[in-house]
């Protein structure tokens, strides 16, 4: 984990987003497409890590950005060019736009200051959709992943935005992947090598170390 004075500079609530990944209806929430998912995101307490953390970036000037993975009901566009997408097309729930499943899952709160991503394709929150223009435009250098999965999603998150010159901190304790055991495993060999780890605490603290303020205006690194 890094010194405190470390990862309060990386971040400064100016130029730092909050990122949560899939914490939609359909994928953590009681009726759950991943039921076995949805249990872990609940149990291990990540999802109430996400929540604090969001909670903590609305009072501190912190932009929030919910990426949400969804599907049109006919299927134009979506992929099928791999195991997991075909098996994603007859589980019971679906992630269908427009319905209670796609909606940002309690107890995270959502507010008209938050942008949300939706994408109907491929694993990624970043790579082939409008995130990366986002945060160029708000003058993102610190992203914040949270979320799930660590087994699919919260990883090409975090590769997608070192590749793009962001700097990424992850809370370990505010994402969840499946079995319980394989997400500090993937964090210790995989993430930590190109993401600041830490605890949903430590990021808290930087959050709240000025107390609440109004986000200032951004300026667009070059």
């Amino acid at each position: 984990m890094p010194p405190y004075e470390q990862l309060s500079e990386l971040l400064d609530p100016v130029t730092t987003v909050l990122l949560t990944v899939e914490c939609q209806q359909g994928v953590v929430g009681p009726d759950s497409a991943l039921p076995e998912l949805a249990e872990e995101a609940r149990s291990s307490g990540a999802l109430a890590n996400v929540a604090r953390l969001v909670a903590a970036a609305h009072g501190g000037g912190v932009q929030v950005i919910h990426a949400i993975a969804e599907r049109r009901p006919d299927g134009r566009g979506a992929n099928r060019n791999a195991r997991l997408f075909r098996a994603a097309e007859r589980l019971p729930v679906q992630q269908l736009s427009g319905t209670t499943a796609v909606r940002v899952a309690a107890p995270v709160e959502v507010t008209e200051e938050d942008l949300v991503v939706r994408r109907l394709h491929g694993l990624s929150p970043i790579q082939g959709t409008e995130m990366d223009a986002l945060l160029r435009n708000l003058g993102c250098r610190t992203l914040v992943v949270t979320g799930v999965s660590a087994n699919v999603a919260i990883p090409n998150a975090v590769f997608d935005a070192v590749n793009r010159g962001y700097t990424v901190v992850v809370p370990t304790d505010a994402i969840a992947g499946v079995p319980s055991d394989y997400t500090p495993t993937m964090v210790r060999h995989t993430l930590a090598l190109v993401a600041t780890v830490a605890t949903t605490d430590e990021v808290l603290a930087c959050f709240t170390r000025s107390g609440p303020h109004p986000r200032r205006a951004r300026v667009t690194p070059s």
